[in-house]
């Protein structure tokens, strides 16, 4: 058994979990990673995708989309653009978001507006991904 360790998630709306953890694995801007206790110290960006808490014999599977996450000798640290249950996530809305980027990529007239529009899509793409397994 793993030894426990302080995670704090918070959104800008709430502190969505506050608590003692064996595991948390984060989807980083740079790939995914998972933190344990005595994690060397790092700062990484979050990119849209499920963030897993393992603890106490129960595991929560929380959307988590922009932010970023601290690790540090007091734990970890997420704060998150928004953050919630993948049981309360709508993923209609998901689609809907999905749809509209698609029609940004088709309407952009400069590559840089192009390339911005296909970043999103790609994001909500991988969102969407994660949400299926």
């Amino acid at each position: 058994m793993p030894d426990p360790f302080h995670f704090d998630l918070v959104s800008p709306e709430k502190m969505v979990f506050s608590g003692e953890v064996e595991q948390v694995d984060v989807p980083g801007a740079e790939g995914d990673f998972g933190v344990l206790a005595h994690h060397a110290p790092l700062i990484a960006m979050l990119k849209p995708g499920i963030l897993t808490v393992f603890g106490a014999g129960e595991t929560q599977r929380i959307v988590v989309v922009g932010g970023f996450a601290e690790v540090n000798e007091q734990g970890l640290t997420v704060l998150a653009d928004m953050a919630m249950p993948v049981e309360d996530f709508d993923r209609s809305s998901l689609e809907s978001q999905i749809k509209d980027a698609e029609e940004d990529v088709a309407d952009a007239s400069e590559d840089a507006e192009r390339d911005a529009a296909r970043e999103k899509l790609e994001q909500l793409k991988a969102l969407q991904d994660a949400l299926s397994h």
